[in-house]
């Protein structure tokens, strides 16, 4: 059991086991807490397509903060030949396929055809020794290739169909979600993080209470690493500052309490700033059709987010996505826009479930598609 009590030395030590980004490699855990079914369906894909010799695309979806990266890099750790990709990192798209042929040990002859077609004709047929091992490919970011380059997130899937293909994608037709953390999931996720430290940090209250708040409001594991690092610092701080000599062991109830409420202060801030590009773009383009007016159509909005794509030279989602987007807005992230029924998908009428305002602060700094649309002086004659 870990032991209670703490001091300045040991409290340094919980910022690389309660970092956002992860654990230290030197403390990485065997096994995703509280993913176990998520890790299994992953584990299982890939063992198959490796045990039939055979290619395989598998699409890992859910909400930020829910294990998706961590799980993938632990089926990478288990796979022979292993290629990481973060999509937003790449110079330009077709980066991809070149990473892929060298990671394949496939020779590209000089003047020949480019490393797409490359990979098209060695997966075709077997003129020379393709992949001896399968070769896994997790994509981080696949929303960037839907909004950059959608012609090679089709080619990348497309890859893994040919007959000789030894090529793994993580990252479509079959689809594993990640669901938002539960209570007791983020409870025995912070758990798991401070046995590794060796001594009792929080007060059991304190940590449930966390657990809980986080689990109310989103579910972000994330969230509740940073809210934990806070209460920390705030412990820290008074231990620095004490004089009376009072004996301060653990982050208490009110620290907790008090790096909540900082971190809480508007939600919905949090869960618009999390969003994917076009998402954000979708409801940039609503508050400003929404200036005049309390509800629109679908139709509108979709001509509203052209016309914001091309002002911030953004690639547009084609209808289908667009409209697929709106309703995740709608279901899945806590009912930021509200959507009417009808036969026809652009005539359904579309409103805003929160504040246009929340909407303009949110995305006011560093966001392209704000400064086209001035949003910051929508903010102003809102509120």
């Amino acid at each position: 059991m870990p032991s209670s009590g703490c001091s300045p030395a040991y409290l340094r030590r919980t910022d690389g086991i309660l970092e956002v980004g992860g654990f230290p490699r030197v403390l990485a855990p065997a096994t995703i807490v509280c993913r176990d079914s998520e890790q299994m369906r992953i584990f299982e894909f890939c063992k198959t397509c490796i045990e039939q010799e055979t290619g395989g695309s598998l699409y890992v979806c859910g909400c930020p903060g829910t294990g998706k990266t961590l799980s993938m890099e632990r089926v990478g750790f288990q796979s022979p030949v292993t290629l990481s990709i973060s999509c937003n990192s790449l110079t330009t798209t077709s980066e991809i396929f070149l990473k892929i042929l060298e990671k394949c040990h496939l020779k590209k002859v000089n003047g020949a055809s480019s490393p797409l077609q490359h990979l098209r004709d060695s997966f075709s047929q077997r003129k020379e020794p393709i992949c001896e091992r399968a070769v896994l490919v997790i994509m981080d970011e696949l929303d960037y290739l839907i909004t950059k380059d959608r012609a090679v997130l089709h080619d990348l899937f497309m890859l893994t169909t040919y007959p000789f293909s030894r090529f793994i994608l993580i990252g479509k037709p079959m689809v594993v979600t990640f669901r938002a953390y539960n209570k007791d999931q983020i409870l025995k996720i912070l758990q798991h993080r401070i046995m590794a430290i060796g001594y009792d940090v929080f007060e059991p209250l304190a940590l449930e209470f966390c657990a809980r708040k986080v689990a109310a409001a989103s579910g972000d594991m994330r969230r509740a690493l940073s809210v934990c690092l806070s209460a920390i610092e705030k412990f820290e701080t008074e231990l620095k500052c004490d004089t009376t000599g009072s004996k301060i062991e653990m982050v208490s109830f009110d620290h907790m309490d008090n790096a909540l409420s900082k971190a809480f202060r508007a939600p919905v801030v949090d869960t618009i700033q999390s969003l994917p590009q076009h998402q954000q773009i979708i409801l940039c383009a609503l508050v400003r059709l929404l200036r005049s007016r309390k509800t629109s159509t679908v139709g509108d909005l979709n001509k509203s987010y052209l016309e914001v794509c091309r002002s911030a030279q953004v690639t547009a989602a084609g209808m289908m996505e667009f409209s697929s987007m709106c309703r995740v807005l709608t279901d899945q992230v806590k009912g930021l826009v509200k959507l009417g029924n009808s036969r026809e998908e652009k005539l359904r009428t579309v409103a805003l479930a929160i504040d246009g305002a929340d909407v303009a602060f949110s995305l006011k700094v560093g966001q392209i598609v704000c400064t086209t649309f001035q949003l910051s002086r929508i903010s102003s004659t809102e509120r």
